[in-house]
């Protein structure tokens, strides 16, 4: 019996990376030993702090049943002290602050609080995959805005103001931006929000990045004079805190609007693990300390992986912010699958191929920084062969070619 698919499915595949992952696994179980360098899940553990938290949490009676919905008071109370002593901005923890399994179900709830057909939402390209995926399962008309090098990454605001704008309902908008690790700074945070107040479009702002080897203090759209009225903001404690797999995340912004996802989230789920939420305080109470041995590790790492990306030609760009060195791929490649796939198949490295991330991504690689430095001393040996065996393909037979 023929079951058939929901439309709103016909132009969302399967996620890339739960693709790859089963393909790097086939080849790992045929005995390849490929190092991953594609996806950003980190592999450094939480502070023992929060670990302790966690396992203090799991014993107490009365810990494992349902949760509310809005979280305890202690982690909303938690969650906007953190907000209040690194963005400076002040959150009512009784309505303004939401927490989340994770931001990316906060995408999903918001798609499908805000978003139906006739819609238009506008996403960056490049940009992360999941953001397209939403405004599809939700019905509403993809319209990418364009990002590249040349503008830092940034969109051109004047530029989008002239196209037609009277169907956009919301912006989904990224910085430090994924996957190029561009910043933006105040200047250009109080554009957008002046031009969203403008055309009445509500912005989505996803901000987990802002920790890691960030030059600057981090920065919160909701810090922006008049952002209240047309933002909310997405956060995680995955990268910031070593806890991607625990899915601790917050929607922050106006109240009736967090109202209204929350009217969604509750009929999709159910609350965060009672000590899980515990632990999450203990993390978002670490000082400075915990960013600045999170980023030294991060910075040995990523000076191992920028020389990886320059051995095979790549120019990766300075000033990135994140777990990740974006770079262009040398002009001998005709974009960066076919880089990807000749140094998994040359070098069983594998990188992450731009062009998921939108067309404007097709020319670049991504490279992970969640690799022990081990690890990515191996990886640059690797290449480092692999570079010349690449080279010389173009001069020798199949027959000469080392197996």
């Amino acid at each position: 019996m023929h079951i058939s698919v929901a439309r709103r499915l016909a132009h969302t595949g399967e996620y890339y990376f739960s693709r790859k992952l089963r393909e790097l696994a086939a080849l790992n179980a045929a005995g390849a030993s490929i190092i991953n360098l594609g996806i950003g899940s980190p592999d450094l553990p939480p502070h023992p702090s929060v670990v302790a938290a966690l396992a203090a949490g799991a014993t107490q009676p009365g810990a494992h049943g349902y949760q509310g919905y809005q979280g305890t008071p202690a982690l909303r109370g938690a969650l906007a002290e953190f907000y209040q002593r690194h963005y400076g901005v002040t959150l009512d923890p009784a309505g303004e602050i939401l927490p989340l399994l994770g931001s990316k179900e906060g995408l999903m709830h918001i798609a499908m609080t805000f978003l139906e057909a006739g819609d238009a939402v506008l996403i960056p390209n490049p940009g992360y995959p999941t953001y397209r995926a939403v405004a599809e399962i939700s019905g509403a008309e993809v319209r990418e805005y364009d990002l590249c090098a040349a503008a830092g990454w940034l969109p051109d605001l004047e530029a989008l103001a002239r196209t037609d704008l009277s169907r956009v309902k919301l912006m989904l908008v990224n910085y430090p931006h994924m996957p190029t690790g561009a910043a933006a700074d105040e200047a250009f945070l109080t554009q957008l929000v002046a031009f969203a107040r403008r055309h009445h479009i509500l912005l989505v702002h996803d901000n987990p990045y802002g920790f890691i080897l960030n030059e600057t203090p981090p920065l919160s759209l909701l810090a922006v004079p008049g952002a209240r009225e047309v933002a909310l903001e997405l956060n995680s404690l995955s990268k910031s805190h070593n806890l991607a797999g625990w899915r601790v995340g917050m929607l922050c912004g106006r109240a009736d609007l967090i109202g209204e996802v929350l009217r969604f989230k509750s009929n999709m789920d159910s609350g965060m693990f009672l000590p899980v939420q515990q632990a999450a305080v203990a993390a978002l109470a670490l000082g400075p300390e915990w960013f600045a041995e999170l980023n030294a590790t991060y910075r040995a790492r990523r000076e191992l992986v920028r020389a990886l990306l320059r051995a095979l030609g790549c120019a990766p760009a300075p000033g990135q912010v994140g777990l990740f060195v974006w770079a262009a791929v040398p002009p001998e490649y005709a974009d960066g699958y076919a880089l990807s796939d000749a140094v998994l198949a040359e070098a069983r490295v594998f990188l992450t191929p731009g062009g998921i991330f939108g067309s404007n991504g097709r020319g670049y690689v991504r490279a992970s920084l969640c690799q022990p430095e081990g690890v990515l001393r191996e990886a640059l040996d690797r290449v480092q062969p692999a570079v010349i065996l690449s080279a010389a393909k173009d001069l020798l037979t199949p027959e000469q070619l080392p197996r």
